[in-house]
């Protein structure tokens, strides 16, 4: 016997959280209901899987908003990094997110570290642009100015 169901979390390869599924009766009894990861799919949680649906949607919609407005702020910005150079102005040691992330924090804009996609540390002098990925649908583009000291 087939059943009707709302997944309360994602589960792979059968759906996302709120998804109404249909799943055959020893799957759901044995796996999805003692896990929670699913309840049936009645009148009223259907009405509060909706609910709760529409609540995310205005929760990720209000985070892109702000994440939004941060990558303005941040692509008016521009950092400039003092460093010891050697010849051909190559860096004693190298320029790191956390460098970065400290420099975004002296010009008063607080984000993360671990969002700063520096594919590998900057070893010479130069104008940058770093990408920051604030949210998956924003990135913002830092120009940073790697400088002799």
């Amino acid at each position: 016997m087939v059943k009707k169901l709302i997944l309360l979390k994602d589960v792979e390869k059968l759906g996302k959280s709120g998804d109404i599924i249909t799943a055959k009766d020893g799957y759901a009894r044995n796996y999805l209901f003692p896990k929670g990861l699913a309840l049936l799919a009645t009148d009223q949680n259907v009405k509060a899987a909706e609910a709760n649906k529409k609540q995310e949607a205005e929760a990720l919609e209000k985070e892109r908003q702000e994440a939004q407005g941060l990558a303005e702020v941040i692509s008016r910005v521009s950092c400039t990094i003092a460093v010891e150079a050697g010849k051909d102005d190559k860096l004693f040691g190298s320029v790191t997110a956390i460098d970065i992330h400290n420099a975004l924090e002296a010009e008063g804009v607080s984000v993360d570290k671990k969002k700063i996609e520096l594919k590998e540390h900057i070893s010479q002098i130069g104008i940058y642009q770093i990408p920051i990925k604030l949210h998956p649908e924003v990135v913002a583009t830092l120009k940073l100015w790697v400088v002799k000291k």
